[in-house]
């Protein structure tokens, strides 16, 4: 089995959040990390070179890969905010169509820029991720 790439490290969440280059992802990520650790009541870590995550959780697939991961968290990319979240429930999917301007994986958001999307909205979802991860049975 091979060693998992993405886990938490020692580097500077405020460090790497100052060495974004664009100002507007930037002031967002200021933002996402103060409303996450609101919602979370976890200090942020970086999880490998750009993930800032809070909290973790250790999951076990089906197929036998296991690993640990963040509750949640953010990256500022340079295409856009990806913000990690599970919203594939059918309530969250009705969210999904309130929040603004944005992208969606199975577990993650896209967003350009905080102002595109209705933040209630944003830490609903996020509340209800983190919810979810801690109630499953990995």
């Amino acid at each position: 089995m091979t060693e998992q790439k993405t886990k938490p490290t020692k580097v500077s969440v405020e460090k790497f959040i100052n060495s974004v280059p664009d100002k507007t992802k930037r002031e967002d990520s200021f933002k996402l990390l103060e409303m996450m650790k609101k919602i979370t009541k976890e200090e942020p870590k970086m999880w490998g070179p750009s993930i800032i995550g809070f909290g973790s959780y250790h999951y076990k697939y089906a197929s036998g890969h296991e690993g640990e991961m963040c509750l949640t968290g953010f990256s500022p990319r340079k295409a856009a905010l990806s913000i990690y979240l599970f919203c594939n429930n059918k309530h969250e999917k009705e969210l999904l169509k309130k929040l603004g301007k944005h992208k969606s994986g199975v577990s993650c958001l896209y967003v350009k820029k905080l102002e595109d999307i209705d933040i209630k909205i944003l830490k609903k979802l996020i509340s209800e991720s983190v919810k979810y991860i801690k109630s499953k049975k990995w």
